[in-house]
This record gives structure tokens, C-alpha cells and sequence, in this order.
């Protein structure tokens, strides 16, 4: 099925979100990426804070339906979750690695509007409670903490990887983290 017009402005959108910031997103810049006439985009997003809070969604339905627990194989020990990581972190300073930065920068942007950040901070609630049932049934003691930790090392990895080092190798600092706290038992 084609892409829409409102499809093809929310993905120019966050390319240019996530490839040359906030201050750089604007009506034009999106239609110009999107190859879209002129006003399509404000068509859709007649302002500023519309357009943001439609990035907003679209990035939160993507990562649903990219990262959908029912699509993905079943984790059931220390050495799947640790693939697991691997692939996700691969995924998402790779190729969503624009989305990855549009994220983070609409983190930053949005941290002092609550509704505007409010389907981020959702998203990222959802993802650590589907992330604890993972880390539960792997058999790692304290979920709640181990969970934290081991979004933080995954957070801090993608920053990494997204702005310091983009070759960096993942598993060595996954696999140690998560055969620690499947130790700490």
C-alpha cells in the first residue's frame, strides 16, 4: 500500500529531526525532503506543536510495531536476552538510527511539556514493563532494578554509538552487564 501524504510528511519529518535537529524542522524543510508540494505537510500539521506531537505518534507506532513482543522469538534465557539486546541496540543505531536521534531530541525538547512528551514517556513505560517480564523470565532476581540497569547500560550504548562511536561492539559490554546481574542472585 502507498504511503500517504501525511505518512510520507511524519517520515520526512523525522529524518530531518533526526539528521539535523530540532531547530531545523520546519513545514518547508519536511515538503522539501518528502518531495511533497509546497503547504502539504501544514496541510496535515498546521502548526509547529501539531506537527511535533504527529512525530511524536508515528514514532511510538513505529517502534510498537517494529519491537512487537508477539513478533519477536520468545527469550527464555541469559544468552537470547542478550542476542535480543544486541539486535536491538544494532537496530536502533543503525538503520532507525534517525529515528533514534529524533527521539532523543524530542526527549530534550519536550521535557518541559507534559502532554506533548507524554506518549514518549508512555511508550518507554510500556517497553520497560514488556523488558521486565523478559529479564523475569530469564530468572534474573530483582526485575524491577535489573531492568533499569540494563535499559540505562542500552541507553547510554546507543548514545555512544550514535554520537562517539559508530563501529563500537555491543555484546562485550551487554554480556557482561547481563551475566552480572543474572549472577546477583
Amino acid at each position: 500500500m502507498p504511503a500517504t501524504t501525511r505518512d510520507r510528511a511524519l517520515e520526512a519529518a523525522v529524518e530531518v529531526l533526526g539528521t539535523y535537529g530540532v531547530r531545523a524542522l520546519s513545514h518547508a524543510r519536511v515538503d522539501e525532503r518528502a518531495g511533497l508540494p509546497a503547504g502539504s505537510t501544514s496541510n496535515w500539521f498546521r502548526t509547529r506543536r501539531a506537527l511535533l506531537a504527529g512525530i511524536v505518534d508515528w514514532i511510538a507506532e513505529r517502534e510498537r510495531a517494529d519491537f512487537d513482543p508477539a513478533a519477536l522469538p520468545r527469550i527464555a534465557t541469559v544468552d537470547a536476552l542478550i542476542d535480543g539486546l544486541c539486535v536491538m541496540t544494532e537496530l536502533q543505531s543503525g538503520p532507525y538510527a534517525a529515528r533514534t536521534r529524533a527521539r532523543y531530541a524530542l526527549f530534550l525538547e519536550l521535557a518541559g511539556d507534559p502532554e506533548l512528551g507524554e506518549p514518549l514517556r508512555r511508550q518507554r513505560i510500556v517497553f520497560e514493563q514488556w523488558s521486565e517480564r523478559i529479564v523475569t523470565a530469564v530468572g534474573i532476581a530483582n526485575p524491577v532494578p535489573a531492568t533499569r540497569a540494563i535499559m540505562a547500560l542500552g541507553e547510554g550504548l546507543l548514545l555512544h554509538r550514535l554520537t562517539v562511536d559508530p563501529d563500537l561492539d555491543l555484546r562485550p559490554s551487554i554480556e557482561r552487564a547481563v551475566r552480572a546481574l543474572a549472577l546477583d542472585a
